[in-house]
């Protein structure tokens, strides 16, 4: 398998499914391949699974559920086996990294210091919820007894997605298990390496047979298989909006399953003229260009008062033009490639759609001249709401820099969007940033600092970006139903 020669050494996980404890190959017998997007070669095959084995993973969950130690654990003893699965987890970090760098593309140091640490703190955050999540009692009228119970939704189906394979999979993962529940999870097809290695730490842990199961690959075959398997009885989904319809719409036609959805995000990042302009333009290239602008949350909407639009554009330029883009493995390396050659292109049609609706390309546009889906970091100025790359998301290293006049008109053309998941204020001025904070309708606001994110700080969007949260207590209750019991006395 070639590798970066700045790569640390690493065995791969082993590419097979994890069904009820035991790794096994897919029922059909197929494979597919696991590609390196810095140089577009294969890293090696992976068992795809299909409806069949969704369906033995379905059942083996569901013992694990209903007739295996899990439900009846205490859950002190939860909590161990995640701290358990996170003290294993930081003994493999720079492995995990590597892995993660490797199949994803983004740079190792940025998996090694954000998403891998990222990934363990959310499993611990949840390992402290475990033997905390209670109910009430509720006075009601007569001679009563009245408490609620917040118990387990069941088997829960978990479909992960490319951007941030590690960290997608501990948001799901960690919440569900704390509060008792059993998964089936697909790992997104392009990235299946980190969450097959987590399945093998899973089991090294102590984690009881099928509590955990762990499905490698594609969204039309095991992903639909989930969404619409009548066993399951929650299915959770990160990714596209077009793709999260199928999602609902699946879960609806067959068991009216519960479902939680993050999904995509165009959103709006607003710097006045009175903010610090050197955090503002250095925080709003981070709030786009991260992950090779490959992030749901993206700030890829970037208004700009018109007194100082002309210097944000120019700095913003000479900014990307010095961001450093190579080998995912280099110290230096700011930005990967993108995940495959489908994102690649469908990042260039956007591209071309800029140029050809009259947005100024300031920097960047092209492919660069090497193997792999490297593309050089891109900035568009001029850019009217109605542009496509004003209001499709484009999912790559794009920038777009619009021009406002006022906070009213910003507010409006900030909510002038079918999304709703993120939006970030650059302003010294506390009552501009209050009011942009509660006027845009989305579900997280940054006020002069972009992509803050903690395991106990809920995350999810308003409109076509989903539904419920991730994160925090309130991603709790995602995976808990709530249980009236009265007792007469």
């Amino acid at each position: 398998m070639p590798m970066s020669p700045l790569m640390k050494p690493v065995n791969l996980p082993a590419g097979k499914l994890l069904i009820n404890g035991q790794w096994r190959d897919s029922v059909s017998g197929k494979q597919f391949a696991t590609v390196n997007p810095a140089n577009a070669e294969e890293i090696c095959q992976i068992a795809e699974a299909d409806a069949a084995d969704v369906d033995l993973a379905v059942q083996a969950a569901r013992d694990a559920f209903e007739i295996g130690p899990w439900r009846k654990m205490a859950a002190t003893e939860r909590s161990k086996l995640l701290n358990r699965l996170a003290a294993l987890m930081e003994k493999n970090l720079e492995e995990l990294a590597v892995l993660e760098a490797l199949d994803n593309g983004k740079p190792y140091f940025t998996a090694k210091a954000v998403d891998v640490p990222l990934a363990i703190a959310c499993f611990r955050y949840f390992a402290g919820w475990a033997d905390k999540i209670q109910g009430r009692t509720i006075p009601i009228n007569g001679n009563y007894f009245c408490y609620t119970r917040h118990e387990p939704v069941g088997v829960v189906g978990q479909i992960i997605p490319w951007n941030f394979p590690l960290l997608m999979l501990a948001w799901k993962l960690a919440p569900a298990l704390a509060t008792g529940n059993t998964i089936v999870m697909k790992p997104a097809e392009q990235t299946p390496l980190t969450a097959l290695r987590v399945a093998e730490l899973i089991t090294e842990a102590g984690f009881p047979d099928g509590v955990v199961n762990m499905l490698p690959g594609f969204g039309p075959t095991a992903g639909a298989a989930i969404a619409s398997h009548m066993d399951i009885d929650k299915v959770a989904f990160t990714g596209s909006t077009a793709v999260g319809r199928l999602v609902m719409q699946a879960a609806a036609q067959s068991n009216l399953k519960r479902v939680s959805l993050e999904l995509g995000g165009k959103s709006p990042n607003i710097v006045f003229a009175d903010a610090d302009m050197d955090a503002a333009i250095e925080g709003s290239h981070f709030a786009l260009f991260f992950n090779q602008g490959q992030s749901c949350c993206a700030g890829s909407r970037t208004f700009v008062d018109e007194k100082v639009y002309d210097e944000f554009v120019e700095r913003s330029v000479a900014r990307a033009k010095k961001r450093r883009v190579g080998d995912p493995f280099s110290p230096r390396t700011e930005q990967g490639p993108l995940i495959d050659s489908d994102q690649f292109e469908k990042v260039l049609a956007y591209v071309e759609a800029g140029k050809r609706e009259g947005a100024r390309l300031a920097a960047g546009g092209s492919r660069r001249d090497e193997p792999g889906f490297f593309m050089e970091p891109t900035v568009f100025a001029d850019v009217t709401d109605t542009m496509t790359i004003a209001q499709e998301e484009i999912f790559g290293p794009v920038m777009s820099i619009i021009k406002f006049s006022s906070l009213d008109e910003v507010v409006q053309r900030a909510n002038r969007t079918m999304y709703g998941l993120a939006a970030a204020v650059w302003t010294r001025d506390i009552g501009k940033a209050h009011a942009i904070a509660n006027g845009v309708r989305a579900g997280t606001v940054w006020v002069n600092c972009y992509n803050v994110l903690d395991a106990a700080a809920p995350f999810g969007g308003f409109k076509q970006s989903g539904n419920g949260r991730e994160l925090g207590e309130y991603g709790l209750e995602q995976y808990t139903e709530v249980k009236t019991v009265t007792v007469k006395l």
